[in-house]
């Protein structure tokens, strides 16, 4: 079976780990001061915070905006829970707006209209390795005086023209052992602010300047040397895992029949955490590739704002047309670093006899883009 995710590590992961062992610091410390000063550089940002998760990190990042009990926070249906989820930690409302169909993220044209007094800030999904359009995005959250908290998670090294994913507003980025670098789980929240980056930090550590001289209402939110120790070995070679996603995917392009591959924006960066297409009898595609030998992933099959805590709170009425026939159409297909060639060609001689056996997806048959 070609999976559709494979964590790759090798020696450099290993002797990082086996050095922060040794030397006794294993919760946060160098290492992760480290990371950070690496990582920031690398997203093209000045300052970076790392978290114990991505989901801490989305949490922390809306804290240091100071959303809090009764703001709103608009966002997208079509993504991970945690984006909406972490607005209710907050004690804040998530007010979802659809995606468009051609690059699954925000749709700026439906953002002016969800703006009330209540909304504090705008936290589009840069999903599957595409920025969603954050200038346009930027546009509207200076002239309407909001926040942005750019959901970079699958989004390491993408980019618009040559400016990073993670440097509009606040970035957050997660680890999790499947994204283009893993520190084995983690997060990191990117800005070009001083003063927010220190809120967040202090926010992260139990509101501590000063050891055990408490502040503010903080958490433990922090990353520790080992994970860290991970990320700088991975973050080293992220660059080369990005290109070789971006070869796979060009390959896909061009030999993929019968499905609709990503749109990808002119000027954009895709790095391709995912290669997700669209396909007739999603889940009849999946099960048959399945048995051709190669893995596949639903992201996402059920909107956020179906999912049950959502319709517990009233989110059920509401409907997102684009978001919701997404979620039937979907399937990504491996597109992971440690691809070989080989199995590169049979995940595309997999799909297109499935799409011959089950009929082509046509743009007619999917949802307007």
């Amino acid at each position: 079976m070609i999976p559709i995710a494979r964590p790759t590590m090798g020696e450099e992961e290993k002797e990082l780990v086996w050095s922060a062992l040794e030397s006794g610091a294993l919760a946060q410390g160098a290492r992760v001061r480290e990371l950070e000063e690496r990582f920031a550089a690398f997203i093209g940002a000045p300052h970076a915070v790392a978290t114990s998760s991505g989901t801490t990190a989305l949490h922390l990042a809306l804290l240091g905006y100071r959303i809090g009990e009764g703001d709103e926070v608009i966002t997208v249906p079509f993504t991970f829970i945690a984006s909406a989820t972490s607005v209710l930690y907050t004690g804040g409302r998530p007010v979802f707006v659809d995606v468009r169909a051609d690059d699954f993220t925000i749709d700026p044209n439906q953002v002016e209209a969800a703006i009330t007094p209540r909304t504090r800030a705008i936290a589009p999904v840069s999903l599957y390795g595409q920025p969603a359009d954050m200038e346009a995005i930027a546009e509207i959250a200076e002239r309407r005086g909001l926040a942005i908290v750019e959901d970079a998670a699958q989004a390491h090294g993408a980019a618009i023209g040559q400016r990073g994913s993670g440097t509009w507003g606040a970035g957050v980025f997660s680890f999790y052992p499947t994204k283009n670098m893993t520190t084995g789980e983690g997060g990191m929240i990117t800005t070009s602010d001083p003063a927010y980056a220190e809120r967040v930090t202090l926010l992260r550590e139990h509101g501590m300047k000063v050891r055990y001289h408490h502040d503010i209402l903080g958490y433990n939110f922090r990353m520790t040397d080992i994970h860290a120790s991970i990320g700088l070995a991975q973050l080293t070679k992220l660059p080369d895992y990005n290109a070789r996603r971006q070869a796979i995917a060009a390959r896909y392009d061009a030999k993929l029949r019968g499905v609709i591959t990503p749109f990808v924006r002119p000027g954009v960066t895709h790095v391709y955490h995912q290669y997700t297409i669209r396909v007739r009898e999603r889940d009849a595609f999946a099960e048959r590739l399945k048995a051709r030998g190669v893995g596949t992933g639903i992201y996402y099959p059920i909107s956020v704002h179906r999912q049950k805590p959502l319709l517990a709170l009233g989110y059920g009425e509401q409907s997102f047309p684009v978001s919701e026939r997404l979620t039937e159409e979907v399937l990504s297909i491996p597109v992971h670093p440690s691809l070989t060639d080989a199995e590169v060609e049979a995940v595309i001689g997999a799909v297109n006899d499935t799409a011959a056996e089950l009929g082509p997806m046509t743009a007619e048959r999917a949802v307007p883009a």
